[in-house]
């Protein structure tokens, strides 16, 4: 990235911005885009909360739901063997625009994925945010290049922290006006999602979606960590993780310029004891138990929220945050057989309901007309183990115990006969 932007190679991300000097100057420049994203918020943040009741859920494509994060230069070969496994029909890959020469080298990965549905994210950095007649042409080489296999592309990414480039969200609509111009007057079939705008945040979301840029978004694109927080169900400033995506799904809901569509493009816990490689401090950091559950249980809200379009964890290989650990080999964290089993039991799921009581949780659906519960609880209690359940664990065992033990591990169990 330009100067004084750095590429922090262990954690994924750009390093912490040092220089507050520059941060203090941008800031300054960029002071009427700030007043403009409160103003906006301080209008659309209470609208959208009122039209929270109203927003009708959707029928979720649960193929394509259950979508995985990977590096298509992090272990090639293991990664394509990793996805055959794991079965998943939807994968996000990133781009960095500062490494065009790799472009080759991601058309051959994508060449060999074509069954699957595509996500690629466009990473920016500081020289094509100033220089837009550069991003128009980066990005047509791009649009060009990988024409017909890519599905969605999303433009831009955590827009809300200056170390990825942006001082402003009126940045990142110049940013995405680019490429919206360039794909309605070149590629009118690409599909764009943007926004980008990471945390619970929503203040930012808000000024890129109701503004008086001349653009439009095919979808929303929100990273929507949750980890400072703990557990999924835990709550920021009186909101559930539910909450947030409902929320954000209203804001999309009654936007003039997205279609309802919303993707999580970016959500993981890090993981204890793998620093430097862990993206955040070993504060944040989970057992790889933990990990395991939170993961499956931010998958299952969501899916129960009806209004998420996809979901993409963040990584497949990672040390610090992924199913994977490559640092001494290959290791399959517990968590690979999580989502492995989580995508073989849910990947032609129908919804019906989530219950909710006294923090004991329920998601029922059909699967091949067989009624499935999944069951979990904040504060651990049994269940006896009925003779018309058929109960397996979050990572596929089947678990014939006369009482069952339901705590932070989600269970899966069929109800034999129901349907």
């Amino acid at each position: 990235m330009k100067l004084p932007f750095k590429w922090d190679e262990y954690s994924d991300q750009p390093a912490q911005l040092k220089e507050k000097t520059y941060k203090k100057e941008m800031r300054k420049r960029e002071l009427f885009s700030l007043v403009k994203t409160i103003f906006t918020a301080i209008i659309i943040l209470p609208l959208s909360i009122i039209a929270m009741p109203f927003v009708k859920r959707k029928q979720i494509d649960s193929s394509v739901f259950f979508s995985m994060g990977v590096d298509y230069q992090r272990e090639p070969e293991f990664t394509l063997e990793l996805l055959e496994e794991l079965d998943t029909k939807s994968i996000l890959l990133r781009l960095k625009l500062w490494e065009l020469e790799t472009l080759d080298e991601l058309k051959n990965f994508l060449m060999k994925n074509k069954s699957r549905k595509i996500i690629l994210k466009i990473l920016q950095d500081r020289e094509h945010i100033e220089d837009l007649e550069l991003l128009r042409k980066d990005l047509r080489v791009i649009f060009k290049a990988l024409d017909g296999l890519v599905d969605i592309y999303e433009i831009g990414s955590t827009i809300n922290r200056a170390k990825w480039g942006f001082f402003s969200v009126d940045e990142y609509n110049r940013f995405y006006k680019t490429a919206y111009d360039l794909k309605e007057t070149e590629f009118p079939d690409a599909k764009l999602i943007g926004s980008g705008v990471i945390d619970f945040e929503y203040h930012f979301t808000a000024h890129t979606l109701f503004n008086f840029f001349k653009y439009r978004y095919d979808g929303v694109a929100s990273l929507l960590y949750v980890d400072r927080r703990g557990a999924p169900e835990n709550t920021q400033m009186g909101f559930t993780l539910s909450d947030k995506i409902a929320w954000l799904s209203t804001m999309v809901w009654i936007s003039p310029k997205s279609e309802h569509s919303l993707h999580i493009t970016e959500t993981n816990w890090p993981i204890t004891g793998t620093a430097p490689y862990a993206p955040t401090s070993e504060y944040e950091c989970v057992s790889e138990k933990l990990y395991a559950d939170f993961m499956l249980r931010y998958y299952l809200l969501s899916f129960a929220s009806q209004q998420v379009n996809s979901l993409s964890w963040h990584q497949l290989i990672a040390p610090g945050y992924g199913l994977v650990d490559n640092r001494d080999g290959i290791r399959k964290r517990s968590a690979f057989y999580t989502y492995k089993f989580m995508i073989q039991t849910l990947k032609h799921a129908q919804f019906l309901r989530l219950d909710i009581k006294r923090d004991y949780y329920i998601l029922q659906c059909l699967v091949k007309n067989r009624l499935l519960q999944i069951h979990w609880t904040l504060k651990p209690t049994t269940l006896k183990n009925e003779e018309f359940f058929e109960v397996y664990s979050m990572n596929g065992e089947l678990i014939k115990d006369e009482i069952l033990e339901i705590a932070s591990s989600p269970l899966y169990i069929y109800i034999k006969d129901a349907v």
